[in-house]
């Protein structure tokens, strides 16, 4: 367990708010994490010690702001197994760091005549960026199956894989069926098949919640969010081998991206900086340093089993309701800290409004992932997810919830 996950919510103010005189129980960390004390004191230290731009100003203030923005760099490195900060690129969330690709690296690299293969898991944001690029292009869109149990079927993504591959994009971990792709295998049998294929893995729901190296993947583009990991919102990640990134153009065209100005032409900066147009969102970058020092502090390896531990025991718990269909692998061990279900006789907007009632906070709706839905035969889920905050009571209440629900509906 992560040390004990009653004392964890200690650290997060939203515990300690009621609504109508009833606790919140928080299940959708999937969507957006809540967020610790400590992150919310390094925003507010910003704001109250040091609230000025950075790299502009050669006074105490600014270059103290530089170098804490660019420490933090430096911790999303260690973090994710990388080299260092110059292959890190700070944006506003993981959809940001898929365009950036798309546009930066797609427009120059893809064209008629070539194929990006994903999956029909993902998420929409690794979906919507790709088709609009195949239709601009010319290029074909592929997407590889998944079998009856939620796993990505390999022999079918590897099928796809030929000479005019280009890309490949897919998720590390599944928003909906919580399924965890074995990621440095498919990228083995991708290589296999065409050592010249990019690979792109969207770990928007891997890296809050478990160990992760990108060298050791293999993988060529890396993109997350910090709101998904115990930070703020307004800023996530874009991880890239060097040479990729030095020989895409920027993204945003404008100022700290340029090392030269002149009236005929403009040399840019080198790697990440480059990519990193304008003012950023400073504040939100010192945030998602605190909530790695966070993460860090509880260890990803016990973040991980007690993901493991809290799901196996919803799974558990969630199975023995009479009319509930649970969607994606059954073992704890092959899924993150998500479980997608329909209960027979209900629909998932209702029982999320039941369950609001008591302040259990769910997911309802198809979770960005339309086609997975389609996939499966539904038009929408519910969807409880976990995370280093929650304890098994909160289990407990959610199925005293979803019990009540089937009794006001006489299921």
């Amino acid at each position: 367990m992560v040390n004990n996950p009653a004392d964890i919510k200690k650290d997060f103010p939203i515990f300690k708010r009621q609504i109508n005189g009833k606790p919140i129980i928080y299940l959708d960390s999937t969507a957006s994490s809540l967020k610790p004390q400590q992150v919310l004191d390094a925003i507010s230290d910003y704001y109250t010690q040091y609230p000025v731009n950075i790299f502009r100003g050669l006074y105490t203030l600014s270059e103290e702001a530089t170098a804490k923005y660019e420490e933090v760099r430096e911790k999303v490195a260690r973090f994710i197994g990388a080299d260092n900060g110059n292959t890190v690129v700070f944006v506003r969330n993981a959809t940001e760091a898929i365009n950036l690709v798309v546009y930066s690296w797609g427009r120059v690299n893809i064209g008629e005549g070539d194929e990006i293969v994903s999956t029909v898991m993902e998420h929409h944001a690794n979906v919507v960026p790709w088709q609009s690029l195949a239709l601009e292009s010319g290029a074909t869109l592929k997407y590889a199956d998944i079998d009856e149990d939620g796993f990505l079927d390999l022999q079918s993504l590897e099928s796809l894989i030929t000479s005019n591959t280009k890309l490949v994009a897919l998720a590390h971990v599944s928003n909906v069926l919580g399924t965890i792709n074995p990621i440095k295998d498919i990228i083995r049998i991708i290589k296999k098949r065409n050592p010249s294929t990019k690979i792109l893995i969207d770990a928007a729901q891997s890296v809050p919640h478990m160990k992760v190296n990108v060298k050791d993947l293999g993988c060529d583009f890396f993109a997350f969010s910090g709101h998904k990991m115990l930070g703020p919102t307004g800023v996530g990640v874009l991880w890239a081998k060097y040479d990729l990134l030095d020989a895409m153009v920027p993204f945003q065209m404008g100022g700290d991206m340029i090392k030269e100005v002149y009236l005929d032409h403009t040399e840019y900066q080198k790697p990440p900086h480059k990519f990193e147009a304008g003012t950023p969102d400073i504040s939100a970058v010192l945030g998602l340093g605190a909530a790695i020092d966070y993460l860090s502090s509880l260890g990803m390896d016990k973040v991980r089993h007690h993901e493991k531990e809290i799901t196996k025991y919803a799974l558990d718990k969630l199975g023995k309701i009479k009319n509930i269909l649970i969607y994606g692998p059954k073992d704890a061990s092959d899924k993150g800290g998500v479980i997608a279900f329909t209960m027979k006789g209900l629909h998932p907007h209702d029982i999320a409004e039941i369950l609001n009632e008591d302040n259990i906070c769910i997911r309802s709706g198809h979770h960005c992932a339309m086609p997975l839905h389609t996939r499966l035969g539904i038009g929408s889920s519910s969807r409880a997810s976990f995370y280093v905050y929650n304890t098994e009571e909160d289990v407990d209440k959610l199925v005293k919830g979803l019990e009540k629900a089937n009794k006001i509906f006489k299921i």
